[in-house]
């Protein structure tokens, strides 16, 4: 059965809550400690990696710790949450997937079609609005299209990438358009932006969708204030070196593509990025890769954690996760946990495999390998301190036996994590899923070209033993992986994590309910329906002297289209292109 990403979905809005009922497991679970007092002060200067009243940043700061100093929702006062506001930012074409930002109490944030909103953080109250004049016959030939994951703020300016090719910068205070910069061919090669922006000093840097796409997903340097491109980093085979990893020339369509926002060292000057997979996304090579297939080779730099300046986009170091990556296991997941621990500066980024690497922040040794999943089998292991893939299997053309574990869809996904820097605990989503795989040899494309370069049929099975997949929230050792306590989900969350010194954890799980959890121990404390699967971002922030809490619900991303037939309800008549921007706070 081909596995469909469809272009296009009923538009009905759902009326009323969504039935929960999610089956939850905790295990070793620490010793609860005393609530703390309702009245609790937020903190005026958030600790290294955390933030404060502003949430300006996708991860909130570069640090990547999706964490927040403020506590006024805490464990104690948590049971008197309620929604302050809403925001249907219309058009919720595969619902809402991005990260809401905030600074000064207002929050922004952006929708599908790349639409974007001022609110007023404390009544929602709309300040202003853009919505970009997008190419629409382009749009709908699109396979990863129109969503958006996020904006970036900086320079007084909210920076968006659009699904046609085009980085544009608002006037933070009227939305007004300062400048709109095209960046890439869309119409020749029906690709653009979907993640999210970052600013580092005078530089936006943003990376373009790639992977299943014949072309060399570039990532790109525009200065922030005139919208000139400074520099583009093309994450397929940039010099002689690296084209050498690619027999018969295929780095011409090799795929690659960086499409989650990195992060950013200021102290060494050194701008993080993950690489999409190669395409074809599966080959036929066999074991023999090296020397066969339709992309004999390394594949060189894609799949990779890459490290570049960011004045002039030249690599500094590189590891690449996965050689000659087959099974679209790719390292575009824009998460990079900064920890300094030991007298070492270390970097922990999640590879979609379910594999969690441990880097040195100087030059990507790497320090440590594991794995959150339980079922995985395109290789036997990986050494943690050489990176070696033990016992790799490599595809020849034909039906695959048994199914790979994990799916396509990830042992993580690019929804993010979160770490709480006082206890060095990591919060992260891994989800349990296996795939049916029939690899097809395709004709070798020579030149980049409008459509996508996949080379197998397939779809979504249960691990071995199974009735169905399933997914868990680990809280863990970053650095060593050893886990602390875990909370079990029947069907995988696909949103992101945030974590709070108020003791707690948000969860936004995909049957449309809001957990909150006692970080210490994965004990449930409240839990409230935002009406449809979570597919995006939350965060918190304050206004006033009141903190809230934001997140995004709506249903829709390819990831998600195996949910009805995987699960049955409430998947099998929730509504799809839907979309709310639910702000909690204490009443």
């Amino acid at each position: 059965m081909h596995h469909t990403r469809a272009m296009a979905f009923a538009a009905a809005m759902a009326a009323g809550a969504l039935l929960t009922g999610c089956a939850q497991q905790e295990t070793a679970m620490a010793p609860a400690a005393a609530p703390q007092a309702a009245a609790a002060a937020m903190m005026p200067v958030p600790p290294d990696g955390a933030t404060g009243a502003d949430w300006t940043s996708y991860h909130g700061t570069w640090r990547d710790y999706d964490f927040s100093s403020l506590d006024q929702i805490n464990t104690g006062t948590v049971k008197n949450l309620q929604v302050a506001w809403t925001h249907d930012p219309g058009r919720d074409t595969r619902g809402l997937q991005s990260m809401p930002l905030a600074e000064g109490g207002v929050l922004y944030y952006s929708g599908s079609y790349s639409r974007v909103y001022a609110l007023d953080g404390a009544t929602g109250k709309v300040i202003w609005s853009y919505f970009p004049k997008l190419d629409e016959g382009l749009i709908k030939r699109q396979t990863h299209s129109p969503y958006n994951r996020g904006v970036a703020l900086g320079h007084g300016r909210v920076y968006v990438g659009t699904m046609d090719g085009r980085l544009i910068a608002l006037d933070q205070k009227t939305g007004k358009p300062v400048w709109d910069t095209k960046l890439i061919n869309s119409q020749k090669l029906t690709v653009g932006f979907t993640g999210a922006p970052i600013v580092v000093k005078d530089m936006v840097v943003i990376g373009a969708q790639g992977g299943e796409w014949p072309y060399r997903g570039p990532i790109f340097g525009v200065d922030a204030n005139t919208g000139k491109k400074k520099w583009t980093f093309l994450t397929v085979a940039p010099d002689a070196k690296s084209q050498a990893t690619w027999g018969h020339n295929s780095w011409r369509t090799g795929g690659g593509g960086g499409w989650m926002p990195g992060t950013y060292d200021a102290a060494t000057n050194t701008l993080w990025w993950g690489t999409a997979n190669p395409a074809p996304l599966y080959d036929w090579s066999g074991a023999d890769f090296m020397h066969n297939g339709a992309r004999p080779g390394n594949n060189l730099y894609t799949t990779s954690v890459i490290a570049l300046d960011p004045d002039t986009g030249k690599l500094k170091f590189y590891h690449q996760e996965l050689p000659h990556d087959g099974w679209d296991f790719d390292s575009a997941i824009g998460e990079f946990v900064m920890i300094d621990q030991g007298g070492k500066s270390l970097i922990v980024h999640p590879n979609k495999s379910g594999y969690i690497f441990v880097y040195n922040r100087g030059d990507a040794s790497l320090v440590n390998v594991w794995r959150i999943t339980e079922n995985s089998n395109f290789v036997q292991s990986i050494d943690p301190k050489t990176g070696e893939l033990i016992g790799r299997r490599d595809f020849t053309a034909g039906h695959v036996d048994p199914p790979l574990c994990p799916a396509i869809d990830g042992g993580v996904s690019w929804n993010s994590g979160a770490y709480d820097p006082r206890t060095n605990t990591w919060y992260k989503v891994g989800n349990e899923w296996c795939m049916d795989l029939k690899v097809v040899k395709t004709r070798p494309i020579l030149e980049p070209q409008a459509q996508l370069d996949i080379g197998a049929d397939f779809h979504e099975v249960p691990p071995p033993g199974a009735d169905k997949p399933w997914g868990h929230v680990d809280a863990r050792d970053p650095v060593t992986g050893q886990i602390k306590w875990q909370v079990k989900f029947k069907e995988p969350p696909m949103a992101s994590l945030l974590a709070t010194a108020g003791n707690l954890l948000f969860v936004p799980d995909a049957e449309g309910m809001l957990h909150a959890y006692d970080s210490r121990t994965g004990k449930e404390l409240w839990s409230h329906s935002d009406g449809v699967g979570h597919d995006g971002g939350i965060m918190t922030y304050a206004a006033n002297g009141k903190q809230y809490v934001a997140v995004v619900a709506g249903w829709g991303g390819m990831a998600t289209d195996g949910f009805p037939k995987m699960f049955g309800e409430p998947f099998t008549s929730m509504p799809r292109n839907t979309g709310v921007l639910t702000v909690y706070t204490l009443k």
